[in-house]
């Protein structure tokens, strides 16, 4: 973007006139403060550390930071003093990263003990595209280990708690990224998703995020599960921030290590998503409530999400969409999960490629099968049945070849219901009940089967909160997916957009709503995540 040289010159030659302020600060609200010169990126970077250091330990979202994120910010304070004039879109953005992202200045580790020294040596395509728009990495977040639930516990990182209630997970497995977003640790971050991980915090943390359709974005430089499944994408307290994100990240380049972006239409190559974002009606549009991702009965844990999907379709109504249910019984997430699911089949095979990549250096397992042999890893009271199976199952077998005919099945099906009832999005809460409290097996009821099969495109937005409690103040936040057809990611951004108009539903956890005094940092703080925390129900084992 082009900056006026009265402007830059201000910013070179005199001091900021007002503390910039962190909290639910978005990508254009940090620009208007650096670009007025009412702050600077040094200054801006240190209010986000400053947060980060008082108040992780209410989450313990954050397992690194990184290193020369002060020299990053200086860079870019140098840059606006010589005043050439153009900046990327994220210039002096400090954004987080999932610890599944490859980054050559820190380690990446998937928040698994066995891979804390794990060095690559080339940064992941999306984090060089983060990097080329100017934006400033502050550090990393915990994960559900691996990636591989949606609990956001892990051997490496300790357990993260959700910043609504305390005694409950924050979804995931990018549940880091999640609660860090949502107590303002940064002003957006990076999730992926293999069957619910970027929708999953994004709903319980009420924030917005996009699972963009299967190629759009490279996942090349990602700590794989599923060659099918696996996507990647933002989480962003703003529809604004998700859209930007997301055209920084959806280069349209063609990347060899990952031939799935061959895929992407040449009219959808290069899309400023952001910029198409407008003021507007839902008048006319129709969408589809897929009924089989609900559970009717009524609970302390159900009841607040049917409550909050009610009042959402009829705000939606009332904004002149048309609502029809969709009671097709293929849509049933439990059954589809449990038929077509392959991770079980590709895990072993992706993660194995990925730990003897010539540009992995540094102290890790050279293959799955290692990895799972030591007892660094955390087993949940459930198991992993399908790391189990992975260990003994490839997609050299014939179940596999099944389950891909049932994905394309279920894929002709999708396209048949938004042709039949001529809709333009689908519907849905993410979860069917409350994210799950800590010390559960599992993060039961997710919906976000349907679209990491089918490859389909998903924003996911914040659609309400269950009533307050001792623990959950504010309540806990509901989420709601919009699903579209393939490639359709500017039209559902423009849905988002024009839902997030109706009304602001987001609001910030009670206590992450505190000014923090802003330290004058001469280096970047360690930080060291509480894996004291972990839940006895999770053990350190073998499988």
């Amino acid at each position: 973007m082009r900056i006026v040289e009265l402007l830059a010159a201000t910013l070179a030659l005199a001091p900021s006139t007002a503390a910039f302020d962190p909290l639910e600060a978005t990508i254009a609200s940090t620009h208007h403060d650096l670009y007025t010169g009412l702050t600077t990126c040094r200054e801006i970077v240190e209010s986000f550390i400053s947060r980060i250091e008082s108040l992780n330990n209410r989450t313990n979202a954050i397992i690194a930071l990184n290193p020369y994120a002060l020299e990053d910010a200086d860079d870019c304070d140098k840059k606006l003093a010589a005043n050439n004039g153009t900046y990327g879109r994220l210039f002096g953005i400090p954004i987080l990263l999932k610890d599944n992202f490859d980054t050559s200045f820190m380690p990446t580790t998937g928040a698994n003990a066995d891979m804390a020294h794990s060095q690559p040596t080339v940064d992941a395509p999306s984090v060089a595209a983060f990097k080329n728009a100017g934006a400033i990495i502050l550090g990393k977040t915990n994960l559900h280990e691996l990636a591989l639930e949606g609990i956001s516990v892990s051997s490496l990182g300790g357990q993260t708690i959700n910043p609504y209630d305390l005694m409950r997970t924050p979804g995931g497995s990018s549940g880091g990224t999640g609660a860090a977003i949502a107590a303002s640790f940064a002003v957006w971050g990076t999730g992926t998703d293999t069957v619910n991980s970027l929708r999953s915090p994004a709903s319980a943390n009420s924030l917005w995020s996009l699972r963009p359709t299967r190629g759009l974005i490279s996942r090349a430089g990602v700590i794989p599960i599923s060659y099918t499944q696996d996507t990647i994408g933002p989480i962003a307290r703003c529809v604004q921030d998700v859209a930007t994100a997301l055209t920084v990240m959806a280069e349209g380049k063609y990347d060899a290590d990952d031939n799935v972006t061959a895929l992407v239409p040449a009219g959808i190559k290069g899309t400023d998503y952001g910029s198409s974002l407008s003021a507007g009606s839902l008048k006319g549009l129709r969408f589809g409530l897929l009924e089989g991702f609900f559970n009717r009965t009524a609970s302390d844990e159900t009841t607040p999400v049917n409550d909050a999907m009610r009042m959402q379709v009829e705000k939606i109504r009332r904004a002149g969409a048309t609502v029809v249910p969709i009671n097709d019984t293929i849509y049933d997430a439990n059954k589809i999960i449990s038929a077509l699911d392959v991770q079980r089949y590709e895990y072993r095979e992706e993660l194995t490629k990925y730990l003897q990549k010539p540009l992995l250096s540094g102290i890790h397992p050279n293959s799955t099968e290692e990895l799972y042999a030591s007892d660094k890893f955390l087993v949940l009271p459930s198991g992993y049945e399908y790391v189990t199976t992975s260990l003994v199952s490839s997609t050299s077998n014939a179940s596999y070849d099944t389950a891909l005919a049932g994905i394309q099945n279920l894929t002709l099906a999708l396209q048949k219901t938004f042709v039949a009832s001529h809709l333009d999005a689908l519907i849905y809460p993410e979860q069917k009940n409350l994210v799950v409290k800590l010390g559960s097996p599992s993060q039961s009821g997710r919906n976000g089967i349907l679209a990491a099969l089918t490859g389909s495109p998903v924003v996911t937005v914040p659609a309400g909160f269950s009533p307050a409690t001792d623990t959950a103040p504010d309540g806990v936040p509901i989420g709601m997916e919009i699903l579209g057809r393939q490639w359709t990611e500017q039209k559902l951004l423009q849905i988002a957009y024009q839902i997030e108009q109706l009304g602001r539903v987001r609001k910030t956890p009670s206590w992450a709503r505190q000014r923090v005094n802003v330290r004058n940092y001469t280096s970047v703080p360690t930080i060291v995540p509480n894996v004291g925390n972990i839940p006895d129900e999770y053990p350190l084992g073998q499988l």
